[in-house]
Order: structure tokens, then C-alpha cells, then sequence
């Protein structure tokens, strides 16, 4: 039988890592950051949707969408936001779908959806049977997003302030990856979690280094 997961976290907590575990493991990752560019693409329906209710300005010369200029004008905007999500959000919801229905078609046993804003998006949850969270204490996430994208303190916590927090994550998840101490600390808590699921190998995540 197939089991589904939910794979999250917030930005800069460390979920990109333990993503990256689970596919060394064996276990099918549906990326949604990855869907959410592909379905953007240049030459898909998703950015002639966004140019026609943006402006075509939103198309560089290459055909590419202009994601920093996008960026701009929906950061802070609801209502702009919101015209963006209603064009994304299904396109990444029927490529999501999709990609399970091959995977359990395959009849894997273990299939992670890795969605930074797995709860903020809402439908996600009906997609999975249980869900994991990486998490770290505001004040290291902080820290480690001002060190990883050179970001003042105040632009930091802006960008934070876009998810939920991740106490109440945390508190909904079934799963807490605890990722405030060592990555060898946080290795160990995966492959704990590996062994006890019988989902996926640990043998390659121990194998590989941790430089």
C-alpha cells in the first residue's frame, strides 16, 4: 500500500535537506516549488494567463516570466496575490494530482509532497496521510535566513511573517523534525524515522557525507 506524506516547514528551517534525504532513501518527492516554475513555464497556459491579467510586461525578452518584478508587485498586495493564486493554484493542484496518480499507479510505497506552504495553501492536507515538519526556534530560522540570502533582520521577519509559524505547524504536524542542532543531530532523527516506517532505505543517507 502506498503511503502519502506531507513534507514542511519554513523558510530557511532545513526542509530542503530532509527533502533531499528522502529521495536518497527511495521515496517519490513531488516538488511543489518545482511544479509551481514548471507550470510558468515559457509557453504555457499559466503565463499567458499572468501576462494577460498582469500585462505583458510580466514576459521577458527570453519568453520567461519576470518573477522579480512579480514578486514586487504582489508582495504585500492581497488582492493582487490573490489574482496571481487563482491562476497558479490550480494549474499546481491538477499537476500534483496527476504526479500521485502515477506514482500510485507504480504502486510505490512511499510518496512525499514537499510544499513550503503545505497548510497555508489548504488543500494539500487532503492529499496526504500524514505530515511531517522541520522546524528550528524563530530566532535560528531567522538567523540562518539572514545569513543564507544576506537580509537585514527586519526583511527577514517580513519574509517570515509570510508563512505560518512554525509552532503552529509544529502543533498540526504528525511528524516534528527538530533542526536547530547539528544536521548530523537531524540526519539521525531522519533515519530514526525511516527505520521505524519501513519507507525508505537509510543506508544512502548515512553513506553520504555531511561537509
Amino acid at each position: 500500500m502506498t503511503e502519502v506524506w506531507g513534507l514542511t516547514g519554513g523558510i530557511a528551517t532545513g526542509k530542503s535537506t530532509v527533502s533531499r534525504w528522502l529521495k536518497l532513501a527511495g521515496l517519490k518527492i513531488i516538488d511543489a516549488d518545482v511544479i509551481a516554475r514548471q507550470v510558468v513555464a515559457p509557453g504555457t497556459p499559466g503565463l499567458q494567463q499572468i501576462c494577460t491579467t498582469f500585462g505583458a510586461s510580466f514576459r521577458r525578452v527570453d519568453g520567461s516570466l519576470d518573477r522579480k518584478k512579480l514578486g514586487q508587485l504582489v508582495f504585500g498586495n492581497a488582492t493582487d496575490l490573490h489574482r496571481l493564486e487563482a491562476i497558479t493554484t490550480p494549474l499546481i493542484r491538477a499537476e500534483i494530482q496527476q504526479q500521485l496518480a502515477q506514482y500510485r499507479a507504480q504502486q510505490v510505497t512511499g510518496i512525499v509532497i514537499d510544499a513550503p506552504t503545505f497548510y497555508e495553501v489548504g488543500y494539500l492536507i487532503h492529499l496526504v496521510d500524514h505530515v511531517m515538519v522541520v522546524a528550528t526556534p524563530v530566532t535560528v530560522q531567522r538567523q540562518r535566513l539572514m545569513a543564507r540570502d544576506g537580509l537585514s533582520e527586519e526583511a527577514a521577519q517580513a519574509r517570515m511573517a509570510q508563512q505560518w509559524s512554525i509552532a503552529k505547524k509544529a502543533a498540526l504536524a504528525d511528524v516534528v523534525i527538530d533542526n536547530a542542532g547539528t544536521i548530523a543531530e537531524t540526519r539521525q532523527q531522519v533515519v530514526k524515522w525511516l527505520d521505524t516506517t519501513n519507507l525508505g532505505s537509510s543506508a544512502a543517507i548515512l553513506a553520504e557525507g555531511l561537509d
